[in-house]
């Protein structure tokens, strides 16, 4: 049996408001990303205390997390995107090392 080949990437995971997933997309686009998840309605426990995601009439009041796998090269450019939006605005970005199958995926 054969294994998948594993390749290293940087995850981020950027929380921050609904109403601002253009601005995050759009940021994530024009680095050149080939995809992103986007994983609404979040719920928990932050520095403001409790968060509770609802969906009921208006998502752009929930938190989302924009979850995307990139090169190396990507993370400097991408976080100083993000540096003046988060002076002003709520959310978080972390970032973790992963390992990946299917680079093709990930990278052009």
């Amino acid at each position: 049996m054969q294994s998948l080949n594993l390749s290293p990437l940087k995850k981020l995971e950027i929380i921050l408001e609904g109403v601002h997933k253009d601005f995050a997309t759009d940021l994530l686009d024009r680095a050149g990303l080939k995809g992103y998840t986007i994983v609404g309605n979040l719920s928990g426990k932050g520095s403001h205390g409790m968060y509770e995601g609802h969906v009921m009439f208006n998502e752009d009041d929930a938190l989302i997390m924009i979850i995307a796998a990139v090169g190396e090269e990507l993370v400097a450019p991408i976080l100083e995107g993000f540096t003046p939006f988060f002076e002003r605005h709520t959310g978080v970005v972390f970032v973790s090392d992963i390992q990946v199958s299917r680079l093709v995926k990930f990278k052009s």
